[in-house]
């Protein structure tokens, strides 16, 4: 039996990949844990969970744009998406440089929006299977109107708003809906992680997971989801393992763009008939959502490390 040898460009491309996320280790949020004054604590997180709602904004407003552009936006309601998320990023960019500590009301009000449309988008996602021969089965969850989609983009308003909230908090002890402010935020991250890999798995089994790195956004995200909602839950304590996950999920997210922009390089033609391969290609937006929440989670985890109960 023959067996088929890597080529050298193959294993020049995985070596590269190695040392470029060697490298990126030092860069990770939550990787240098210098002690934050509790003064500043809540605006920190604030301004991390503003960055993710921007990165997941980022990753709905490309995704939308080309699957409803490929789709002739032949329903008119295909152009809120894309202009609600480019709000939401805008929002999401200026208040990660914002060190206010009061609530932002116009980028609170984006955000709520931009919650609102990911609710409705959803609905119509689900519509759009359910009307399709066969109904609810996985041929149509496979190739009707993606369910993640509109969900990110709910998630991205939901994070925005947790994050302007959180600005009007006290330094000591913010709360969040009635409980802890790390608690709170640790689950909406947990829970959004959790999605995400759903939303992952689906897809690369779709592939038929031909490529054994398409394993990795399914196994390590899903267990960052369960060691931050299980540090959300029980009581506050350094918690080393989720942190490394959620170190770990963040690079997944970008070395899954790079393996991304890899598989559309390999259709016909590559990327000099972009116009073509950006659609039959693993999609480009979708990896960094795994970045933007594990932002988020880590930003979380550390406010929640420090609560007392």
């Amino acid at each position: 039996m023959r067996i088929n040898r890597p080529s050298w460009p193959t294993i020049a491309w995985s070596l590269a990949g190695v040392a470029a996320a060697a490298t990126l280790v030092r860069y990770i949020p939550g990787t240098r844990r210098h002690r934050i004054p509790a003064r500043r604590m809540h605006i920190e997180t604030s301004r991390a969970f503003n960055r993710s709602s921007a990165l997941l904004a980022c990753s709905v407003l490309t995704d939308s744009a080309m699957e409803h552009y490929r789709g002739s936006f032949s329903n008119p309601a295909m152009y809120i998406p894309p202009v609600v998320a480019t709000f939401s990023l805008l929002a999401g960019l200026h208040g990660g440089a914002d060190q206010n500590t009061r609530t932002h009301a116009v980028r609170h009000a984006i955000y709520w929006g931009a919650a609102l449309t990911g609710v409705a988008g959803t609905g119509f996602h689900i519509y759009n299977v359910m009307k399709r021969p066969g109904g609810w089965s996985w041929q149509n969850l496979f190739y009707a109107a993606p369910l993640g989609a509109p969900a990110a983009l709910l998630l991205s308003g939901a994070l925005g708003a947790a994050a302007e909230r959180l600005r009007n908090e006290p330094a000591r002890s913010p709360r969040l809906l009635g409980m802890p402010a790390g608690k709170a935020l640790g689950l909406l991250s947990g829970m959004g992680l959790a999605g995400t890999a759903g939303e992952a798995a689906l897809l690369h089994f779709r592939g038929s997971f031909q490529h054994k790195a398409m394993y990795a956004p399914v196994s390590v995200p899903p267990a960052a989801s369960a060691l931050l909602l299980h540090a959300s839950l029980t009581k506050p304590q350094p918690r080393w393992l989720a942190r490394v996950a959620l170190q770990l999920t963040w690079l997944i997210g970008w070395l899954g763009a790079a393996f991304h922009i890899r598989g559309v390089a390999r259709h016909h033609g590559g990327w000099r008939n972009w116009s073509q391969n950006i659609y039959n290609g693993p999609p480009l937006p979708a990896p960094p959502s795994f970045a933007a929440l594990a932002l988020a989670g880590l930003a979380a985890l550390r406010l929640r490390e420090r609560e007392r109960r």
